[in-house]
């Protein structure tokens, strides 16, 4: 089931949800509007067990969404 984030056109407010089917209807948390625009988000795991993250070592690597020498998260 994955997350999305959403960002709310008529109000503004941002917010996650999980989807459990491509037919649930999705509303603002805040003022109920199922206008919204699917926000692009990127994560961040631990890649060898020492506590850095993809995100951390992407920087040494010159990959902006979590690419690594190994992998890329574009995908």
């Amino acid at each position: 089931m994955p997350i999305y984030e959403y960002v709310c056109n008529d109000c503004g407010e941002r917010y996650e949800q999980i989807v459990m089917s491509k037919t649930q209807k999705i509303a603002c948390p805040k003022c109920a509007s199922r206008k919204h625009t699917l926000q692009l988000s990127v994560f961040a795991a631990p890649a060898n067990g020492n506590g850095k993250s993809n995100a951390d070592s992407s920087a040494s690597s010159g990959g902006a969404c979590g690419c690594t020498p190994h992998s890329c998260g574009c995908h």
